[in-house]
């Protein structure tokens, strides 16, 4: 009996894996990637690094309406499967901080090892192919290209991405694609993403960077508190605790277009209301100058850009000022400055384990291109491993 052959869409992380994950069984596949070169995204991961995933792998970690599916593929193929995998490669990893990372610290070394496992595999790759489309024939798939050219195959999998950083071949074409198919489309929207703000603050203070606490506001609904690094920009703030804080505000403001949307900040996450009321009563009491009070809790330059605070003597105001200080949001910066998507393939519309489509037998999803959003810190690069190779088990 002949073997069915599998075209995956994307030549990404989770279209490697679901080649590799082919290609161990035994089965033809080939993988067809619009861009000259494969892995594109995972180059970028990380800044250059590659965070491979994380310790705490977790189906909690994701939003929850794809909770369910993710858990299906994990019990599967979850944390200890991709790091088991990754060391039949050869690749060696560390923690740090719960991240995971190879210890070359280097993404080529992460992309090298799969480009010579599908080497290995005999696995066939079509370089610029620009998939346009699907037509079903009676038992086998074509899979279509804008160039003319055509594959009939018997399976096809599709992990063309999301819209995040389009220059590396992810521009949203897949959505588009699955849409003709029959499938609802979550509105994709930036993740991970700096937001725009409007506030003299960020204009006096652009370029510095404080340890501070961040939390959405959205229809005066509070989210999660996030810490970690906040930058001023011209525009308005980004740093990793807006970063981690930036998923339900981009959805707020860009799919369901609310305006009461705001970040408050806490610049002074370290100490206490009390603790910080009473220093800086201290250091009034001492009759400093308004621009010294602050020196040593925050930079030199916050100090400056603050002590207009001082000119009130109401002490409540003045802390709350700093540890919960409200920042209007007006919207987001765009796709090439976000790092992940949130939204895409409806996950009610793929079956559970397998991520098979419900509406079209034998085409399958994985990676960015569902509606799978995972924090920061190893979560969606994870998820596309895991996805990925699930995917490509199914015979």
């Amino acid at each position: 009996m002949e073997k069915s052959l599998t075209v995956v869409i994307g030549g990404g992380a989770a279209g490697i894996f679901a080649a590799i994950s082919k290609g161990r069984s035994g089965e033809p596949v080939i993988i067809c990637e619009k861009m000259q070169q494969l892995g594109r995204k995972v180059l970028a991961s990380g800044n250059g690094r590659c965070n491979l995933l994380n310790n705490n792998f977790s189906e909690i970690f994701y939003n929850p309406a794809a909770r369910s599916l993710v858990k299906s593929v994990f019990d599967t193929f979850g944390k200890l499967e991709i790091l088991k995998l990754f060391k039949s490669l050869g690749l060696e990893v560390y923690s740090q901080d719960g991240r995971i990372f190879p210890v070359t610290n280097q993404a080529t070394s992460v992309l090298k090892v799969l480009e010579m496992e599908l080497k290995r595999l005999s696995v066939p790759i079509e370089y610029t192919f620009n998939f346009s489309g699907l037509s079903f024939l009676k038992r086998n798939i074509l899979v279509l290209s804008k160039s003319g050219k055509t594959i009939e195959c018997q399976k096809v999998i599709i992990t063309g991405g999301g819209k995040s950083y389009p220059v590396f071949g992810s521009d949203g074409s897949a959505y588009e694609i699955a849409r003709q198919l029959g499938h609802t489309i979550v509105e994709p929207v930036p993740s991970a993403v700096p937001l725009v703000v409007k506030d003299s603050l960020c204009h006096f203070l652009q370029g510095q960077r404080i340890f501070a606490g961040a939390r959405s506001l959205i229809e005066g609904k509070e989210g999660d508190e996030v810490r970690g690094e906040l930058l001023f920009t011209k525009y308005g703030l980004s740093g990793s605790c807006i970063l981690d804080v930036s998923d339900a505000i981009s959805a707020a403001i860009n799919r369901y277009k609310k305006t009461d949307v705001s970040v408050s900040i806490d610049m002074v996450p370290f100490m206490d209301p009390e603790q910080l009321k009473s220093e800086l009563d201290k250091r009034r009491r001492a009759k400093l100058p308004a621009e010294e009070i602050l020196v040593g809790i925050l930079p030199n330059k916050c100090c400056t850009a603050l002590k207009y605070l001082f000119e009130k003597n109401d002490m409540e105001v003045i802390v709350d000022s700093l540890k919960n200080r409200r920042f209007k949001v007006i919207g987001t910066r765009g796709w090439n400055e976000a790092e992940f998507t949130s939204g895409g393939v409806n996950v009610d519309e793929v079956r559970i384990g397998t991520l098979e489509s419900k509406l079209k037998n034998g085409v399958y999803f994985a990676g960015e291109v569902l509606d799978v959003n995972g924090k920061r810190g190893g979560y969606n690069l994870g998820w596309a491993w895991a996805s990925g190779f699930v995917a490509g088990l199914t015979r």
